[in-house]
């Protein structure tokens, strides 16, 4: 039986259109990248010429033909857009974050469950081979029992971004929301539920309107995840670090995909998201009960996966890839550490 093709549309093709969905949609074998929503310049012709653009976006959910809806457009229209594509009879995929509360994102959850539709968020860096990498050490159990880990997304910016939805205070906007969703998901893959959260989050630079600094810390029951992101960091840390009973693993921040994608290049063969030597991470840990240091090759990145799990979720309503309970559950850690920074006190979190 032939693999069922599905029909993509996406609502924005700007930055997060044009590299990070509409490579993919189009070069996967299973689905079509078949409609986009430009409300003015129509650029996604000049690249992709059988796409459909629509001047509006009731207009492509009327397109019957329309399977899945990329919900690529600011943080704070994620929820009615999300609920209209859904109402329209359309299977979603919303960039990150999922919405601006768990409000919304419960709501989304419902109305997904009763139309029998599928709806995931786009964590893609869990297809980053720097998580990839640590979470295989992890769960080797390389270096023992893990008691203190950090994870951290720093970029050093002396401009605003150019987009200002991201600079205007508003819902569902600063780093938390932005850096912040990736490794908060990232902790909740590899550790799974806190117990509770305490957090800080802040303005560092004098230009900025919204939050550019955080530091946020999950209790687990006999270990601490801290996660950190500053737009104030010329050096950056270690993307990761694992203490644990028996050794230790530094693995630094890469970002080859993206760095890739923004080039122009196409996401596809052997080689895509393959880390060099330089950017492996050492581990230092008790082997054969000598102390041993190496470096431990790093796997490839794959943001394809992401779509072919998508597809899977689709086609068989088996969940390979993220879904909208993950989501939601990002959602709950990002209200909790909103209300930490702001009473100053640990935020014990339901199971």
């Amino acid at each position: 039986m032939p693999t069922k093709i599905i029909n993509a549309a996406i609502c924005s093709f700007g930055l997060s259109g044009r590299v990070f969905h509409a490579p993919f949609l189009h070069y996967h074998p299973d689905f079509n990248f078949y409609a986009v929503w430009e409300r003015s310049a129509k650029k996604a012709q000049d690249i992709y010429s059988n796409v459909l653009s629509y001047d509006t976006y009731e207009a492509l959910l009327a397109d019957e033909n329309v399977e899945l809806v990329v919900i690529n457009t600011p943080n704070y229209t994620h929820y009615d857009f999300a609920l209209k594509a859904l109402e329209a009879g359309k299977h979603v995929l919303v960039e990150k974050p999922f919405t601006t509360t768990v409000a919304e994102a419960e709501h989304l959850i419902k109305i997904a469950t009763e139309k029998d539709l599928k709806l995931t968020v786009y964590h893609n860096r869990r297809y980053d081979s720097d998580f990839t990498t640590v979470k295989k050490v992890l769960n080797e159990g390389l270096l023992g029992t893990v008691i203190e880990s950090e994870i951290h997304f720093d970029r050093f910016s002396e401009t605003l971004s150019v987009k200002a939805h991201k600079e205007t205070p508003g819902p569902g906007t600063g780093i938390v929301y932005d850096l912040g969703s990736h490794i908060i998901d990232q902790a909740l893959q590899l550790f799974g539920w806190p117990d509770a959260v305490y957090a800080h989050i802040t303005t560092m630079r004098s230009i900025s309107k919204v939050d550019d600094y955080f530091e946020i810390l999950l209790y687990y029951p006999g270990s601490r995840v801290r996660l950190h992101s500053s737009m104030v960091c010329k050096v950056p840390l270690p993307g990761y670090t694992l203490q644990g009973t028996k050794g230790t693993f530094i693995k630094p921040k890469t970002n080859l995909q993206e760095e890739a994608l923004l080039e122009g290049k196409i996401p596809v063969g052997e080689n895509w998201g393959a880390e060099p030597e330089t950017d492996w991470g050492t581990a230092t840990y008790l082997k054969d009960d000598t102390w041993t240091q190496e470096k431990i090759p790093s796997l490839q990145g794959n943001y394809m996966a992401f779509f072919t799990g998508l597809h899977q979720y689709i086609t068989t309503g088996t969940p390979g890839t993220v879904t909208g309970e993950d989501g939601l559950q990002v959602m709950k850690i990002i209200e909790a550490v909103y209300e930490s920074s702001k009473t100053g006190t640990k935020i014990r979190l339901k199971d």
